[in-house]
């Protein structure tokens, strides 16, 4: 895929996935917003992806609908239109169900599915004007199989996957492709703070995927490519599971 003259903007991008996304993006030719609610971490960042491309960064509470509106605002401002939209910007709090807050579930719920549906209602709108679009959401293997202590980050995910089929169908006469990736273990802060702390545990979830590897973000990042493509131009409302067969394999092999 070259992206050039297209534009995106990637939630959660300051950081991780997000950052990987983005980076992508950039390479590839498109300009792109980089929206985290930690804007020291998105400026750093647009900083460095200055160096292949246009990258801006913005600070955006995904939750609100006040920030999101301001932000497809600027974004149109500066480049006036929007081609590709990455709902990346997600949060996990470890709580079982008899013991998480009313206020943690809001949330957990808040960012990773209400802010889901706030970004794709408001870049939707101009994508429907245009009669073009990508959105890819990024879901979760938790939403396929459920695990423990997780119970909000859990059901929003799975909600990310019928928000993406529902605006999928509603939105394919617009000619706007909604597709969603369900990654499985991922590189990162907390999965390094695991194989640091107890290294044993690491080792039991590491051989639980047939592949034997975690995802690398740039895994994902590599996806979000694709259905950011015209390659992807017939597939919409799907749900692409990036987890190394971690859910093909029979639960009693595990």
């Amino acid at each position: 895929m070259k992206a050039s003259g297209k534009v995106a903007i990637v939630t959660g991008a300051g950081q991780g996935i997000g950052k990987a996304i983005a980076l992508a993006l950039v390479k590839e030719g498109a300009d792109v917003v980089i929206a985290d609610i930690n804007l020291k971490a998105a400026e750093i960042f647009a900083e460095e992806a200055t160096a292949f491309g246009k990258a801006i960064a913005m600070k955006v509470d995904v939750s609100s609908k006040v920030d999101v509106d301001r932000m497809m605002k600027e974004a149109l401002k500066q480049f006036r239109r929007i081609d590709i939209l990455v709902n990346n910007a997600g949060i996990a709090i470890m709580a079982g169900a008899d013991e998480i807050t009313v206020e943690q579930w809001d949330q957990v719920v808040d960012i990773n599915l209400k802010g889901t549906f706030l970004c794709s209602q408001a870049v939707g709108r101009e994508m429907i004007k245009r009669k073009s679009g990508k959105i890819i959401n990024i879901a979760s293997a938790a939403a396929h199989s459920a695990a423990p202590n997780m119970v909000a980050y859990n059901v929003s995910k799975a909600g990310v996957i019928q928000l993406t089929k529902t605006l999928a169908v509603e939105w394919a006469k617009y000619n706007i492709n909604v597709n969603s990736i369900s990654p499985g273990v991922t590189e990162g802060v907390m999965l390094s703070r695991l194989r640091v702390e107890d290294p044993e545990a690491f080792k039991a979830r590491e051989q639980r995927i047939p592949l034997k590897r975690v995802n690398q973000p740039k895994d994902i990042a590599k996806l979000v490519i694709f259905l950011s493509s015209e390659d992807s131009d017939n597939i919409t409302g799907e749900d692409i599971r990036l987890d190394g067969g971690m859910l093909a394999i029979h639960p009693g092999l595990v």
